[in-house]
């Protein structure tokens, strides 16, 4: 069955071919830097400075993302294994194994080019210590000069001004410097905040489009969905004028959708009836990706808010980049990340969207190599059924790693929950009948 579905040519719109195409034309450029001569920053999702980085003329490489492009070819797999006979753990994040593999194997790009080593290896720390790890790896391998950007975790759950000033002197002093170094450009904030400037304008639309979610029914599925929304954004494009083109597009679509009417377009077409509207913690799985989704559609279920989709940018929190105060912007944009965000601010983040998004309930993907996102999620479940009345689930799966993603054991769990949110509502309902 997964084979059958994972095969399958799915149903997209014209905004999901748009990204495609923009991943697919970021991977030309990364395997073309002998003829176009651009320097490569290889760098994470959480916390990317890709204004800055762009804004020196670099291209931006981001390895878990090289990671998932792999498992939803089916490939990660075969490099996991290849990680794991080199001699790393089994508990090891699968995305880090994934990308050891990917380098034993020629380290071919998702076009089928080999990718190129990366001039700069730029770490913006932003609440996973794996991501130090993996760096200290892609060091040994590559011996390129490496910066690492240590950005204050929320402890306390609020952003003070000594942090910002921290984060700020970083980027003045190690970070800014490194890339004039490697790239032979010389630092120009008037560059970097014109594409800040755009960065806030496409954000402006991505907001839009996540808060459609809001409409009954929901014109978009704010988790699976989402992530062919969220490409642009979080990958190489923020602060380009194609990011700002594409989210006009996508919005544009959306209006339309709501104005007809319309549910989420899934790998099968335009989803069915709406049943439930459910908010999602953690990351998906990306082997059986569209197998999963699947399981969800083909109940009406719709995911309306996500966490995972919040990895790259809190945008519907009021974050936007400020090109009047620019490496002040970005030190804030690093210091709101998702990832770094202590437990209760996760919580109320989870609470907010139950309550505005109007959902049946909270279910948790816990993810088995991902100690960012699983540590805490049980009790995080727990205080959000106490706050809200909503039940919560879980459902376990990895990242990126095909043998822990059991389509049975994930599809009765998901089953059940769905009957327990249906046996809530028939409650309800005789309660209220009887006190007529």
């Amino acid at each position: 069955m997964s084979a059958n579905i994972e095969t399958l040519d799915p149903q997209k719109d014209s905004s999901m071919l748009m990204q495609k195409e923009m991943i697919n034309s970021n991977y030309d450029a990364l395997t073309d830097t002998a003829n176009n001569g651009k320097k490569v920053c290889s760098t994470f999702v959480p916390g990317n400075l890709n204004e800055l980085i762009q804004s020196f003329g670099m291209l931006n490489n981001l390895p878990e993302t090289n990671a998932i492009q792999n498992a939803m070819r089916q490939q990660s797999g075969g490099m996991i294994q290849s990680a794991e006979r080199m001699g790393h753990s089994e508990d090891v994040c699968t995305y880090v194994k994934a990308d050891i593999g990917m380098m034993s194997k020629g380290n071919i790009a998702p076009n089928g080019k080999p990718m190129p080593n990366p001039d700069l290896l730029l770490l913006s720390y932003t609440g996973c210590f794996t991501f130090m790890k993996w760096f200290e790896l892609l060091r040994q391998e590559y011996k390129c000069p490496t910066v690492m950007l240590q950005v204050p975790y929320q402890g306390d759950g609020e952003v003070t001004q000594n942090m910002r000033d921290f984060v700020v002197k970083q980027l003045k002093e190690e970070v800014i410097p490194a890339l004039e170094q490697v790239s032979g450009n010389k630092f120009d904030i008037d560059a970097l905040r014109e594409q800040m400037r755009r960065s806030a304008q496409a954000e402006d639309d991505l907001v839009w489009v996540l808060e459609s979610a809001k409409n009954k029914p929901s014109p978009i599925d704010a988790y699976f969905g989402a992530i062919y929304y969220l490409g642009p954004m979080f990958t190489a494009f923020r602060g380009t004028q194609q990011a700002v083109d594409y989210y006009k597009v996508l919005r544009q679509e959306i209006e339309q959708r709501i104005k007809n009417g319309q549910g989420p377009i899934t790998p099968g077409g335009s989803m069915g009836k709406e049943k439930y509207r459910i908010v999602m913690e953690g990351p998906p799985n990306w082997t059986n990706f569209r197998e999963f989704w699947k399981m969800f559609y083909d109940e009406g279920a719709v995911v309306v808010a996500s966490t995972y989709t919040k990895v790259g940018g809190v945008y519907d929190q009021g974050f936007r980049h400020d090109a009047d105060n620019p490496l002040e912007s970005l030190a804030d944009y690093c210091l709101g990340c998702y990832t770094n965000r202590n437990l209760p601010k996760r919580v109320d983040m989870l609470e907010k969207y139950v309550k505005d998004y109007e959902a049946d309930g909270l279910l948790i993907n816990s993810i088995k190599s991902c100690n960012s996102f699983s540590a805490g999620q049980l009790m995080m479940m727990q205080e959000i059924e106490k706050r809200t009345g909503v039940p919560g689930a879980f459902v376990e799966t990895d990242l990126v790693d095909p043998r822990y993603f059991s389509a049975a054991n994930v599809k009765n769990r998901l089953e059940s929950y769905f009957q327990m949110i249906e046996q809530r509502r028939q409650g309800q309902s005789n309660m209220i009948a009887s006190a007529r």
